[in-house]
């Protein structure tokens, strides 16, 4: 199938999984259950517009596995997350400050928005399924999603478990891959996306979609991640401003010394 159709079957898939994930909020009257869509719905473009492609069968193949692996893992992680917790205080605010009808805005502001987003972060993905070879850069993709990955779900495993030990409560994650960065799996996200994005290299025009990894990078940097995360810690963790000072915020670097005072 030409790009465009493919581009086209993939953005009506998404859209379908979207809608049919708004239903299943409704009925468990949880709007958060889209963020267990976010990163399945991404292995759902992949392994849709695979077979469609007419590229390299191993760069096809190896594109739609890696990005099926990290967005499965990251559901599954996310849901197991959620799902003994509340509503995620973001969609109630935004319920409760929709006026009437709040659940059509809802659908419009999240529901529609996210799956713009993802179609668009996804294009990467997409276009390497038209690349012609397996070349350097597809390797060298690999390897940064292979650190990718690791930071990923290194970090949130070392989260859970110092969230599951109840003396931890209060305290800040200040070891292992959190004392690098203050946040490794954000980090691992965007080098995910970036060895997608060389994927995709292996053609100009594949290489011409650089601006879905640098969204999905600013939207964990700059956006929607990071800044949204660190404000509620610095309220609800004392020691966070100081772990601050110390740790740097995304690339991993080492810690800094801290004067006190």
């Amino acid at each position: 199938m030409p790009l465009g159709g493919t581009l086209a079957v993939t953005a009506g898939a998404t859209l379908l999984a979207f809608v049919v994930t708004f239903g299943i909020a409704r009925w468990r009257k949880r709007y958060d259950t889209v963020d267990t869509l976010w990163g399945p719905g991404f292995a759902l473009v992949a392994l849709v517009a695979a077979p469609l492609g007419d590229g390299s069968v191993a760069l096809r193949v190896v594109t739609a596995l890696l990005t099926a692996i990290w967005g499965i893992r990251l559901g599954v992680h996310l849901h197991l997350r959620n799902h003994k917790l509340p509503e995620d205080p973001r969609y109630v605010r935004m319920a409760e400050s929709a006026g009437p009808n709040p659940a059509l805005k809802l659908f419009i502001r999240v529901y529609l928005v996210q799956a713009v987003v993802l179609w668009f972060v996804s294009l990467p993905v997409q276009f390497a399924m038209y690349g012609d070879t397996f070349g350097v850069t597809a390797w060298l993709g690999v390897a940064v999603w292979l650190v990718g990955f690791g930071f990923e779900t290194i970090g949130d495993e070392q989260l859970r478990r110092f969230k599951a030990d109840p003396g931890n409560k209060g305290k800040v994650l200040d070891s292992g891959l959190w004392r690098y960065t203050r946040h490794p799996n954000y980090f691992g996200d965007a080098c995910v996306w970036w060895g997608l994005y060389l994927l995709a290299c292996s053609s100009w025009v594949g290489a011409a979609t650089v601006l879905s990894p640098i969204a999905m990078t600013y939207t964990l940097a700059k956006g929607t991640g990071k800044p949204l995360l660190e404000k509620g810690l610095r309220r609800s963790r004392p020691g966070y401003a100081t772990y601050v000072e110390r740790t740097s915020g995304f690339f991993p670097l080492p810690p800094r010394r801290v004067t006190p005072r």
